[in-house]
């Protein structure tokens, strides 16, 4: 494979990656971090959750 195509493979796969989640602070993404396990959740994800889930 040759580097260009391993780039746009990366590319190709981080675009779909972030292009299906909700957005940080909408109500979809407070429902998902809800049912994600505690322990599986980031530093920054669990103060957005703070942030624009419970102190809205």
């Amino acid at each position: 494979m040759t580097t260009a195509l391993k780039a746009f493979a990366a590319v190709t796969a981080i675009f779909i990656l972030t292009a299906c989640s909700p957005e940080v602070g909408s109500e979809a993404w407070c429902v998902d971090m809800e049912d994600k396990p505690k322990g599986d959740w980031t530093t920054n994800e669990a103060g957005d959750f703070a942030k624009h889930c419970i102190f809205r």
